[in-house]
């Protein structure tokens, strides 16, 4: 089978207009738009850029309480927060299908009939379409206050025709049997929206890349205390100064090596050329679910899909 031809793929770091979904939604479009001019083919935003990730908020929780004004803020989220497919989705598609590229943003998802928030993946096709989405399989520590974890069902790469596009979302990448369930379909492009800036994140990206002999598109926001509404300012745990998220979004090869990034301290659009044949390259000695795999000893099903 012949490889696609070579594309540009671009990661979006940018800031949301933070507890406002419709103003981010309009930011989203138009940097959508800018990605399309520099010729973008596959366009990856960070986690929850929709409503924003609340770093540095506890809700009004402490172990075994919660306060009136916790849930007040809760509420606020949630409003902010959007339903899948529905008006934002709507508004997104239609991006996409005017940019002529795949668009993968990350967003909390309301579900429509329990009301539970979930971390979730959109991927939106050139024909403007939503063609996927998937919940994140397990919220980080305090994450858990405001998300549910995905029940696993939605773990599929996409056969498209610029390649087999999936991911994960922050540090399910941290989770070897998620990871492997995604390399046992054959993934070449890994989205990996993120709220993690460290050092650490860097080099788990790049284990990645050589890993799954896959190109990784890291993505994370860049945020300030800043960037918060007035009123929740005074309510984070540290001073907004210490509130940071730096970014770090990058664009790994096959071979674990940079090819944009990683971009910090600014917001931009990094691009690279994303040439299939990079992957036949790396899997001359290493091919994760091929020639150095071993069916006869390790065996992976996950439910839902396979089992």
């Amino acid at each position: 089978m012949e490889t696609p031809n070579p594309f540009i793929a671009a990661v979006v770091q940018t800031s949301p207009v933070f507890f406002n979904k419709a103003q981010t939604v309009e930011k989203i479009q138009s940097l959508i738009g800018e990605a399309a001019r520099q010729k973008a083919s596959l366009i990856l935003f960070p986690e929850v850029i929709i409503p924003g990730y609340p770093r540095g908020l506890i809700f009004g929780t402490t172990v075994g309480s919660r306060s009136n004004e916790g849930r007040e803020m809760f509420l606020r989220y949630w409003e902010n927060s959007i339903v899948v497919p529905g008006p934002e989705t709507d508004l997104l598609a239609r991006s996409a299908k005017e940019a002529k590229a795949y668009v993968v943003v990350g967003v909390t998802e309301k579900d429509k009939v329990s009301d539970t928030l979930y971390c979730t993946l959109l991927y939106f096709s050139p024909e403007g379409e939503l063609i996927h989405k998937h919940r994140k399989l397990k919220p980080t520590a305090a994450e858990r206050i405001l998300w549910g974890e995905g029940d696993g069902s939605d773990l599929q790469v996409l056969d498209t025709p610029i390649g087999k596009l999936g991911g994960l979302i922050c540090w399910e990448n941290y989770m070897p049997l998620a990871r492997t369930a995604l390399y046992q379909q054959g993934i070449e492009m890994y989205m990996a929206p993120t709220a993690d800036c460290r050092a650490t994140w860097q080099t788990s990206i790049e284990h990645i890349a050589c890993e799954g002999r896959c190109f990784v598109l890291g993505c994370n926001q860049l945020m300030t205390g800043e960037h918060y509404p007035d009123d929740l300012k005074v309510q984070l745990l540290q001073p907004p100064s210490l509130i940071t998220s730096s970014g770090g979004s990058c664009i790994i090869s096959p071979f674990g090596k940079p090819l944009s990034g990683p971009l910090y301290d600014q917001e931009g659009i990094l691009t690279a050329e994303i040439d299939q044949r990079e992957i036949i390259k790396a899997k001359m000695d290493f091919d994760v679910i091929g020639h150095y795999a071993r069916p006869d000893v390790f065996d992976l099903k996950v439910k839902g899909i396979n089992s």
